[in-house]
């Protein structure tokens, strides 16, 4: 039982590790596309990497924290895979209407996750006054 357990365990991390390798190499692939100067690339893929070594833990709490935003992240990336499908057809997507899209999607789980914690510590009070 336990074996089967530490398969499991193993194939999900080489999951993740896989999934991890393609962004990486989508990032560097991108980086590469944007500018001609070798130096301008590695800085960036070093900042990014610092960038990704400092916020990945607050990020990944918050996260666990709001399991929407989980839901939230998968539309955005299915709205720029969109996106980028309809540019490989030659049919532009405004990048106004994606971000305005992001933006209105993160003010509505803005307010959605103020309004949880609101509901919470009201239930709280309720809950230690009696």
């Amino acid at each position: 039982m336990k074996d089967s357990g530490s398969r499991l365990f193993w194939a999900v991390i080489g999951q993740i590790a896989v999934i991890d390798i393609v962004f990486s190499l989508d990032s560097v692939i991108t980086a590469v596309g944007m500018v001609d100067t070798i130096g301008v690339m590695v800085a960036a893929v070093i900042v990014s990497v610092g960038v990704m070594l400092v916020a990945a833990k607050p990020i990944g709490d918050f996260v666990d924290r709001h399991a929407s935003v989980k839901v939230l992240a998968l539309a955005f990336l299915v709205m720029v895979g969109m996106a980028l499908t309809a540019e490989a057809f030659d049919q532009e997507v405004p990048k106004g209407y994606i971000y305005a899209a992001m933006a209105f999607s993160l003010a509505v789980e803005a307010l959605n996750i103020r309004a949880r914690a609101r509901r919470m510590l009201k239930a709280q009070e309720a809950g230690g006054g009696a």
